[in-house]
């Protein structure tokens, strides 16, 4: 016996071995369609009984084994089934021959035989035969199952005769001794009378009768037979024969223990007799009692009435433990027969299965590994590939995947073995793919991105290799490439620098004529291979969606109910809601893109490779709105680290864009990267909203731009930013172009401008703009410029603290506000003369050569398109970022009166700090030079200031936290109107620069006094006793203020140097009104008129008791006045003789008078020229 059956299982032993085989030429198609139906009757029941006859059916078998039917009955063939074509009646004797001479095969061992003749029709056909039957065609032959039936019981007749005539105990017959083929040649010459000889036969025969017993469905006495025949096998150490009656013994408890078989075909056998499945499951039970029931000695109720037999048979039935240790004494019987190799084998695949329904897979494992050392002849290739085959699947059955792997594995390189004329690459792929779960293999790269790696990396890369190597040989570039693929995204990390080397040229070489793609492979036999993303070339660890710049970046609108109100639910806030969309909220991100605009985002991406990777057509992928995506190529170094890769693409319409992955060109194979398939990889999000179109502005200035980059606390990005160098009241023109540089009209902007945190004090408006202009070109088509100017102007605090000229009080000079005798004088000295060049760093306010700097930022709101009318608008800010050098400082600041009670005189002291002659100038005034570093003294003469015309309103007063805020703002007006009637330009020629100076924030309370009008308005009023003969002859003075000395003669204005005339020894009446301006009630007041003449040598002459003569008294009363009210009194005076007179009025000091501020009471001095009459 040559040729193993790996098939076998323990339950084979009782069936019937039959052959259907084809006679003369029939087709493949044909020929199998009958066997299917033929070996669908594996099994009847034998009339007028409860056994069951089971079939095995092969449509090929080795005559060779068929010799072996005397040691194991199963083995023999009983059966023959021959299916032919035979279309004349002249074929039929040729075709009945062949049949004759296919039983001749198996003629010693043949129960019956049976013909199928397809085709045939007539009068030969139509001949009564049990051997043959004939049908028209391979569809009209619906009575092969009965016929088979018909077979199989006459094969059961012919058994039963058998097993009966052997089972008969002849005591006068000479058991004959059954031999096995290689045994004949060995008992030529025994003594056929030794007791020894005569054992041997007894016991052979008795497992023969065993065998016929099994097969005929009695398995009570076939385990009699059994026991036996090893008690005598036993006694006279046949041992291969032993091994067979304990092999039987096996296999008749396993069809007791295991109804259900253990060979896995499909669907449980009949179970014997009139047992329950439910009992049959529990008989192999441990502790469970074994009892059999013989169906032959069953009753007509099913009631064995002898219980003595079933007791004996549970003895004889071996346990499901004790069956494991026989067939482990029968393989150790028929090792020590070479010529039994095959039976050994075939023992260790029975035993083998058995321990798998058992669940012991170590002990079987020894088993397996027992039938792979088992030396047999010189095997065929596809015999070698068989026995591979079964082995692996014979593991597989046990749990060892890995072990049934590798036998797989060398099946499948047994398909392409060199001495195969006709390898069988197809054969050799297919196998190899079936190795791949035991070697924890997948061709799915999903499964290897979960977790730590399962298997061993170096026999998966082999395999894998292999695959290739086969699919390139079967002729199917693209399986080689998708092999490939995935070989070099999965096993990466386990590959040498020259292994990946080697794999990324190969693939390369295949790419270059089959492109991958991410399409599915469908293979032949339906197996289809997912895509696999190379998500590793290059490895990416952290995607990120970027904002938009700071200038195109849209914002919504403030309604409202505000931005958080849901328009969808009357609730302010519900919880239901906020956790439904609390998954959404992780991954949407709270920025928005706009559409037409394009959008980035960075990745950070890792080049494990130890050479250069070249990554092409590197795009996004994106789901939700329309994306156009726009591929970039990059090349990243060997190992080159985390490197920054910025995506870009255009979204073309509005929604909710989700980015889903990128795609790439690597060694020519097309990946679609999905960001939920990227191990370990840091997102901040992938979900952003895509607003309508708008706009895009571009700015550009007249100005350079700036190299300080403006931080605002806000937090607020700056698009651009400008710098300026001006000096201290200088002003700037910026002229800024926008352009619409996008796809939609300009429709709407606004200008606004914030000055950041600045420690100096900024007087005026530092930024100014108009509008109309650059409004009057709306909308703004795509490609147009609009012109913006605005202007620029610095004034600082032009004060210092530095005394440059120390002598201003010493040569007479006072700020008191008195006459004094040289008004104009004016004192100049130069700076180097009184101070040093360099003044102490430790000077802070008004230091000359200190750069002051000053920041703001512009803001251009704009819209239009269709962004605009869902609310959304965009910002664009320029940062100013200007540096003031101090111009000129007023050092020094005081007053002196003037001729005039409505004027007085404003002295400055003036410092040039800039490097250049400089000229300064005051209203009215001629320009002053001042060359650098030099200080002078300018005198400008101004009109005192009604500063009480500003009233006071309750609103204002409610706008300062207190009345010391409101008296800063109320001194500021007034340093502000003062400032701007004083008009102080400067001019530095050699630059053709110019620029403003402002005395505002250097006026003291005590300055401020000299220059306001007094709010007491004082009127004197002269008149002649008699009418004069001239009309307006008479003399009014009106005394508006004590420091404007304003005189009012005859209704006009006039000075002091002109004197009003009248007539000696003619009365003059004199009038005091007084008018109250004040908010609060003043007097009452007492006022003395004192007569003198200036001689202008500095002597007054107050003893004119001879030249003037009063009217009554010389002293004058008022009573109180209130806040709006007047008052008056009135007095008169002759002048005895004629000349110059002066009248002056003085207050008589008291507890009233002494609150008010003496300017209050300051009268001018009346000049009355007393002429003589004229005859």
């Amino acid at each position: 016996m040559s040729v193993p059956d790996y098939m076998q299982c323990a339950e084979d032993h009782q069936t019937l071995l039959v052959v259907v085989q084809p006679v003369g030429i029939v087709s493949e198609e044909n020929f199998f369609r009958i066997y299917r139906r033929i070996s669908s009757v594996s099994q009847i029941s034998v009339r007028d009984s409860q056994r069951v006859l089971y079939i095995r059916y092969r449509h090929h078998y080795p005559p060779e084994n068929n010799e072996w039917g005397e040691f194991q009955t199963h083995r023999k063939v009983v059966g023959l089934i021959t299916i032919t074509d035979c279309f004349s009646p002249r074929d039929w004797p040729q075709t009945f021959e062949k049949f004759h001479v296919q039983k001749e095969i198996y003629g010693a061992t043949l129960y019956d035989s049976r013909l199928f003749v397809f085709g045939l029709q007539g009068e030969v056909a139509e001949q009564p035969r049990t051997d043959v039957a004939f049908y028209p065609n391979y569809d009209d032959c619906d009575t092969v199952e009965k016929r088979i039936e018909d077979f199989i019981e006459s094969l059961f007749i012919v058994l039963e005769s058998k097993r009966l005539d052997r089972a008969t105990d002849k005591s006068g017959d000479k058991i004959p001794l059954l031999c096995v083929p290689f045994e004949k040649k060995d008992f030529v010459g025994l003594d056929t009378d030794s007791r020894h000889y005569k054992k041997r036969c007894q016991g052979r025969m008795r497992k023969h009768v065993g065998d016929l017993c099994l097969q005929a469905g009695m398995l009570q006495d076939s385990l009699v037979h059994y026991h036996m025949s090893v008690e005598l096998l036993r006694s006279v150490n046949d041992f291969l024969w032993l091994g067979a009656a304990l092999e039987g013994l096996c296999s008749a408890s396993v069809i007791y223990h295991y109804p259900g078989g253990t060979g896995g075909k499909n669907g449980a056998r009949r179970f014997q007799g009139s047992l329950f499945p439910a009992e049959a499951a529990n008989r192999h039970r441990p502790g469970a009692q074994e009892v059999l029931i013989d169906p032959g000695a069953l009753t007509t109720n099913g009631i064995n009435p002898d219980t003595s037999a079933e007791i004996g048979r549970a003895k004889n039935c071996l346990s499901p433990e004790d069956i494991i240790e026989k067939y482990k004494e029968a393989i150790s019987y028929y090792s020590k027969y070479k010529n039994a190799g095959v039976i050994e084998l075939e023992a260790c695949v029975k035993a083998v299965r058995v321990l798998a329904i058992q669940k012991r897979s170590m002990e079987a494992s020894e088993f397996l590994q027992n039938a792979v050392y088992i030396n047999l002849r010189q095997l065929s290739e596809e015999e070698k590939i068989q026995r591979y085959s079964i082995l692996s699947e014979l593991y597989e059955l046990i749990g060892f995947h890995r072990k049934s792997a590798f036998f797989k594995r060398v099946a499948a390189m047994q398909c392409v073995a060199p001495s195969i004329a006709e390898p069988g690459w197809r054969a050799c792929y297919k196998l190899l793919l079936e190795t791949l779960p035991g070697y924890s293999l997948s061709l799915d790269p999903k499964d290897f991105s979960k977790g730590t790696h399962r298997g061993w990396a170096a026999v998966q890369m082999r395999l894998l290799h292999e695959l290739v190597y086969a699919s390139r040989r079967m002729g199917n570039p693209a399986l080689s490439v998708r092999h490939l693929s995935f070989l070099l995204q999965t096993m990466l990390d386990f590959l040498s620098d020259q292994e990946k080397k080697d794999v990324t040229q190969s693939l390369e070489n295949y790419t270059s004529k089959c492109p991958g793609t991410m399409e599915l492979l469908t293979l032949p036999d339906g197996l289809t291979l997912p895509p696999v993303p190379f998500t590793k070339l290059p490895i990416v660890r952290h995607v990120k969606l970027l904002n938009l710049p700071a200038s195109l970046r849209p914002q919504k609108m403030k309604s409202l109910l505000g931005q958080n109100m849901s328009t969808k639910s009357p609730f302010i806030y519900s919880p239901i809601i906020a956790h439904s969309r609390g998954e959404e909220r992780s991954k949407k991100i709270d920025f928005q893109w706009v559409q037409g605009d394009v959008c980035e985002v960075q990745l950070m991406v890792y080049n494990p490779m130890p050479f250069e990777l070249r990554v092409e057509n590197m795009g996004l992928l994106t789901s939700g709105v329309e994306f156009e995506s726009l591929p970039a190529a990059l090349s990243l170094p060997a190992e080159s680290g985390l490197y920054p890769v910025t995506l870009v693409g255009v979204p073309r319409t509005t929604g909710t864009i989700t980015v889903n992955g990128y795609h790439t060109t690597v060694f020519g194979v097309f990946s679609d990267c999905l960001l939920d398939n990227l191990p370990g990889i840091k997102s901040s999000g992938s979900t952003v909203e895509v607003v309508p179109a708008l706009p895009r502005l571009q700015m550009s200035t007249s100005l350079p731009r700036s190299a300080h980059s403006l931080q605002p606390s806000s937090g607020d990005e700056i698009s651009s930013n400008v710098s300026v160098q001006l000096y201290n009241g200088e002003t700037q023109q910026l002229i800024i172009k926008l352009e619409n540089v996008g796809m939609e009209p300009l429709e709407k902007l606004e200008v606004t401008s914030k000055i950041l945190t600045t420690k100096e004090k900024l007087y005026g408006d530092f930024l100014s703009w108009k509008l109309e202009e650059i409004l009057a070109q709306f909308p703004l088509q795509p490609g147009k410029i609009a012109t913006f100017t605005m202007n620029i102007k610095v004034k600082l605090d032009f004060s210092c603290q530095e005394n440059l000229l120390q002598d201003l009080s010493d040569d007479g000079i006072s700020v008191s506000g008195f006459p004094l005798s040289s008004p104009f004088r004016q004192v100049v000295r130069s700076r180097v003369d009184s101070k040093p060049t360099n003044p102490p760093e430790s000077s802070k306010v008004g230091d000359a050569s200190h750069v002051k700097t000053l920041e703001a930022i512009l803001n251009f709101k704009y819209s239009g398109g269709p962004g605009h009318v869902e609310g959304y608008y965009r910002n664009l800010s320029l940062g100013l970022h200007v540096e003031v050098e101090p111009s000129v400082f007023f050092t020094r600041v005081s007053t002196l009166p003037a001729t005039s009670t409505r004027q007085c005189h404003l002295l400055l002291d003036v410092f040039n700090s800039t490097e250049h002659e400089l000229t300064i100038s005051a209203q009215g005034n001629e320009e002053l030079i001042l060359h650098a570093s030099e200080c002078q003294r300018m005198a400008i003469q101004v009109d005192k200031f009604n500063f009480e015309s500003f009233p006071e309103s309750p609103g204002e007063k409610g706008q300062f936290a207190n009345s010391k805020q409101l008296e800063e703002e109320r001194q500021e007006a007034r340093g502000l109107e003062i400032s701007s009637k004083l008009d102080i330009h400067w001019k530095i020629p050699s630059l053709r620069r110019r620029g403003e100076a402002s005395v505002e924030g250097l006026l003291n309370q005590l300055v401020l006094e000299h220059l306001q009008l007094a709010p007491l308005q004082w009127v004197l009023s002269e008149h002649l006793s008699k009418k004069a003969k001239v009309e307006g002859e008479g003399l009014n003075i009106v005394i508006v203020s004590s420091k404007e000395r304003d005189v009012l003669v005859d209704g006009q204005l006039c000075d002091c140097g002109a004197a009003a005339s009248c007539r000696v020894g003619d009365p003059v009446r004199l009038e005091v009104r007084l008018t109250n301006r004040s908010p609060r009630s003043v007097g009452p007041f007492a006022l003395t008129v004192v007569p003198f003449q200036d001689h202008q040598n500095g002597v007054h002459n107050d003893d004119l008791r001879h030249a003037v003569s009063f009217v009554g008294s010389s002293t004058f009363y008022l009573q109180a006045v209130q806040p709006a009210g007047e008052s008056a009194c009135l007095g008169a005076l002759l002048f005895l003789y004629a000349g110059d007179f002066f009248l002056n009025i003085r207050f008589h000091e008291d507890s009233v008078s002494k609150d008010l501020p003496p300017s209050w009471f300051c009268l001018p001095s009346v000049h009355v020229c007393a002429q003589e009459v004229q005859a």
